[in-house]
């Protein structure tokens, strides 16, 4: 672990005191909360604290952004996807993160809790309990109120003070590179409006984004009119965010009748988004896409929107401000069920992608989606449950793959349980929760689903449902250890329904697991010949998903048949494969057949070594057990092997340099030609 923090996007000015406190106290307490209106800029600080304090940390200064949940269903998972437990067991989240951090010594940033307290408050007690290594670093408007938890305020910067005074001429000078503040009146304006809008932040950024059109001594003038109305007519906000209240307001004001609109629908989305996202949701007679693009760019000079990569971001704040706004114009219910159709969309548009050459890219765009696609789940769920379902069902088997299966099999156990009439949609959700339980270890239950899945298919008389009931049945029939009833019914499958591998997702999954139930029974010549079809099909059109498990049987084939340099070389060209799609479990499995084919050539202090990385990646998805029953003997066998040729001691030297690594680092140096 090496972890993960933010990017500093802009310069960071002041905070000199406010940061040595905070050194100090993370020094000598493991739970800081830095409190504070919004605006005040306590993530900017915790980001500057975090990234300073990150070389006392050896297991990493980790980020968990919190801002973008509704609610605390998805806390859990934002957690352990943010210290990267991307864990594949049924068991008690709660119990799996304080295991998985139980050892470790690392920060743990939690930003924006206010709307989570009570839940976080419960989460970082039972992670303070449990991870006697961990320090966490919260921010929110209100303190968790926990024993032993150091507060620190974080007030705006000093009104007359040189900070407030240099973030809004630095901000200034980025709007508009041509302006200056030598003059005397201009200094002296800047001066006076630092000190009127009380020295808070991103009051100060969104008037120095002003710069542009107007002097300082202008929006001075301007603002203290504004500041002077408001503060005698009706306090909507509390006291202490009068000022940066009216400041958003005034900011609003100044933006043209576009922007404005568009400000408030932006609103509907939690998190990052990309231009194409905004026009598809925000767009309409009322707001053509040309006018969507020059209030982009409008919003942006404005500071109201910043740049996150090639999309864009807006602040809590900002988002509360707008949300207001789309709420008084009775839009919201309007524009939560446009973004929810936008992202079932884009779920079919990957789902008709998954068999292509854009098959990675969609794995790609479905994480980048993530929160909005939960966005859109919890609206459908309560608005249209069918729908819910349908995109349950597509993204189940991408989260699936990709570790988010305790999310997938969430969403998909809800809106079943709101969708009991028979349905396509209700077919292809048994299926995707099927593999989802299996998937998760939960052998009985997806049992019963996969019956229940099989049943539903056979009803509807879908050929596709059928071939991906069949693909379903037989992966539970092979994690379970019966590869003979998993050859039968893939078998019979793919028999009855003629066609040819590469005719549908379903049919080429269900090939695969086929190629699987033929190497588990034993009939390697036959396996080797068809997982040779598969692969080269695969490279014709651009997949990777099964190709990469194809490989991962040629290399299993290999290995039972005394082939450990072609074994070695399957196992990397897996490995590869499944890097590009970030599924931990795969690698997990690639890693421990790579281990065995270099012990089988007499290196057993190298095959430890990748054993030991092996079981970095196994902790991340939750037991090191999973797989066919094969895989496990393999497993066991070349361990021993392992342990026999380096010693006992080099071996678990060498694993624990392993197991310790960075994951990614150490993957990439074992998928190097010479390690």
């Amino acid at each position: 672990m090496v972890g993960h923090i933010p990017e500093e996007t802009s310069s960071f000015v002041g905070r000199e005191a406010e940061l040595a406190r905070l050194a100090a106290a993370l020094g000598s307490e493991r739970l800081v909360t830095l409190t504070g209106a919004g605006g005040v800029g306590k993530t900017r600080l915790a980001l500057r604290a975090a990234a300073h304090a990150a070389p006392r940390y050896p297991d990493g200064v980790w980020w968990a952004d919190l801002s973008p949940l509704d609610g605390d269903r998805l806390l859990l998972a934002t957690v352990s996807d943010a210290v990267d437990l991307l864990d594949h067991t049924p068991g008690i989240p709660v119990e799996d993160l304080c295991e998985w951090l139980g050892d470790k010594r690392l920060l743990l940033v939690l930003d924006s809790c206010e709307h989570l307290v009570e839940p976080c408050r419960h989460l970082v007690g039972d992670l303070l309990m449990t991870a006697p290594g961990l320090t966490l670093l919260i921010t929110s408007r209100q303190p968790l109120e926990l024993p032993r938890e150091r507060v620190i305020a974080v007030p705006p910067l000093a009104p007359d003070g040189p900070d407030a005074l240099a973030l809004f001429t630095q901000r200034a000078k980025v709007a508009a590179p041509g302006c200056s503040f030598e003059a005397v009146e201009e200094r002296a304006a800047a001066r006076a409006l630092c000190q009127r809008l009380e020295g808070i932040p991103l009051s100060l950024e969104l008037a120095a984004a002003q710069v542009t059109r107007r002097s300082a001594a202008d929006l001075h003038d301007r603002l203290v009119s504004r500041l002077d109305v408001l503060e005698h007519g009706e306090r909507v906000w509390p006291q202490r965010h009068q000022t940066l209240r009216t400041a958003i307001g005034w900011s609003h004001g100044l933006c043209t009748p576009a922007e404005r609109l568009l400000w408030a629908r932006l609103s509907v989305f939690r998190d990052r988004f990309d231009a194409a996202w905004v026009h598809a949701v925000c767009a309409d007679g009322q707001l053509p896409a040309d006018a969507v693009r020059g209030a982009l760019g409008g919003l942006l000079v404005k500071s109201v929107l910043s740049r996150d990569g090639d999309g864009y971001r807006m602040l809590d704040t900002l988002r509360e401000y707008g949300a207001e706004w789309l709420r008084a114009a009775g839009e919201d219910t309007v524009l939560a069920d446009r973004h929810a159709e936008h992202f079932l969309g884009l779920a079919r548009q990957a789902e008709a992608g998954w068999l292509s050459i854009d098959q990675v890219s969609w794995y790609g765009r479905i994480s980048h989606a993530h929160t909005e696609l939960c966005a859109a789940l919890d609206h459908l769920l309560v608005t249209r449950p069918i729908r819910a379902l349908e995109l349950a069902g597509l993204v189940g088997y991408f989260w699936s793959c990709c570790g988010r299966l305790r999310q997938a099999r969430d969403y998909l156990e809800r809106a079943l349980a709101l969708c009991q009439t028979p349905s396509q949609e209700r077919t292809r959700g048994l299926w995707a929760l099927g593999v989802t339980l299996t998937l998760q270890g939960e052998y009985t239950a997806a049992r019963d689903i996969s019956d229940r899945c099989a049943i539903a298919a056979r009803d509807s008389r879908d050929d596709e449902a059928r071939l991906a009931a069949a693909y379903l049945a037989g992966l539970s029939s092979l994690l379970r250890g019966e590869p003979l009833t998993a050859r039968v019914l893939t078998g019979h499958a793919l028999a009855s329904i003629p066609g040819q591998p590469f005719d549908s997702a379903s049919r080429l999954r269900c090939h695969l697991a086929h190629v699987f139930a033929l190497t588990a029974v034993g009939r390697l010549p036959e396996a080797r010949t068809e997982a040779l079809r598969l692969r080269a099909g695969c490279a014709e059109i651009g997949e990777y998903w099964t190709r990469a498990y194809v490989e991962h049987q040629l290399a299993l084939i290999a290995l039972l048949s005394n082939r450990p340099r072609e074994a070695a070389e399957h196992a990397r060209a897996m490995l590869s494969g499944k890097e590009q799609m970030g599924d931990s479990f795969g690698i997990a499995l690639g890693l421990d057949l790579l281990a065995a084919a270099i012990a089988a050539q007499g290196d057993g202090e190298q095959a430890a070594l990748v054993y030991g990385v092996g079981q970095a990646y196994w902790r991340t998805v939750g037991d090191a057990e999973q797989g066919t029953l094969e895989v496990r003997a393999v497993r066991a066998e070349f361990e021993r092997a392992a342990r026999a040729a380096a010693g006992d001691v080099a071996y678990e030297a060498a694993f624990e340099r392993g197991a310790s690594a960075d994951p990614q680092a150490a993957l990439a140096i074992t998928l190097a030609p010479e390690r």
